[in-house]
């Protein structure tokens, strides 16, 4: 189901914080016009765990709005609470969201038994198609062997986003599980994905840079091209280190400044790049555009 570059939207804000609706029409049309192949909201980096139960709704009801039918939209079910969970899984049903992003409640620490209960309680509500979202980082637990195992007897469960940044964990998922549709959620792990046996990536950086996110795509998952794949991957790599590198969601805001693109600062605690990491990612951004440009003008793509 999930083929292609999946792009987790930005929620722009104004300069008080409010959500700027209009901005984020804009970056949606931005979105699909560059040839996108789907969209999320509600994910970490549309900021959801920053916003209201209402504002999620209501940012992900606008999202279908503006899109239509035209990609499939994809709405995050995050949250610590089981019964909040549910939720946003019953309004991503009602609102007519293709899928649903489905993770492990944040700070709760649950048993794989328990996080899968919590995974398959989501399920019940929805009845559409999810991802799961692997994010031990952010969320304390892993989806180990247990889960996927109970989780995986729901045909619902389709795909899952893996951000654990362990390889062993595409090795995994490749072999032992190959019924899930495995998505790339590592940025700089994306060529070694796709090498896998992964057909899509869920990656913030193509909020502002989809075309060349697209030229990585393209070139491992439709020409299986890994050379190619190689050196656009080596373009990427500065960039991916900025981001690695802290100011993640601010980065990818500002990227989609340096674009024209109505973003706003991050609702707190998050602060703005300062004039030094401006001018410092300005540059890697113009780099990566000039040689992924070279690549792709080279191999004939447009």
């Amino acid at each position: 189901m999930f083929e292609g570059i999946y792009t987790p939207a930005i929620t722009p804000h104004e300069a008080d914080g409010r959500i700027d609706k209009a901005a984020f029409a804009e970056l949606l049309e931005s979105l699909i016009e560059a040839g996108v192949h789907g969209i999320v909201v509600a994910g970490s980096t549309g900021e959801y765990y920053a916003q209201t139960g209402r504002e999620r709704i209501d940012l992900a009801t606008y999202a279908k709005e503006v899109i239509g039918t035209r990609v499939p939209l994809v709405v995050g079910t995050g949250a610590t609470r089981t019964e909040e969970s549910i939720e946003y899984a019953q309004a991503a049903r009602a609102l007519g969201a293709d899928a649903i992003l489905v993770g492990s409640p944040p700070y709760a620490l649950p048993l794989e038994a328990e996080n899968a209960d919590h995974a398959l309680a989501i399920d019940r509500a929805a009845g559409l198609p999810i991802m799961l979202y692997n994010y031990p980082g952010r969320m304390g637990v892993h989806m180990g062997l247990d889960y996927l195992n109970r989780v995986t007897r729901s045909k619902n469960v389709v795909a899952i986003k893996e951000s654990s940044g362990d390889i062993n964990r595409v090795h995994l998922l490749a072999g032992e599980f190959p019924q899930i549709e495995m998505s790339c959620g590592w940025d700089d792990q994306a060529l070694e994905f796709f090498a896998w046996g992964a057909r899509s990536w869920v990656c913030a950086g193509s909020n502002f840079l989809a075309r060349e996110h697209l030229a990585l795509y393209r070139a491992c998952v439709l020409d299986n091209d890994f050379a190619r794949g190689r050196r656009i991957m080596g373009a990427m790599m500065p960039f991916m280190n900025f981001l690695d590198a802290g100011k993640f969601v601010q980065s990818i805001k500002y990227g989609c400044e340096l674009n024209g693109l109505a973003a706003g600062p991050a609702r707190a605690p998050l602060q703005p790049l300062d004039e030094a990491e401006k001018a410092r990612f300005q540059a890697i951004v113009a780099e990566l555009r000039r040689e992924i440009a070279a690549i792709v003008a080279g191999a004939g793509h447009a």
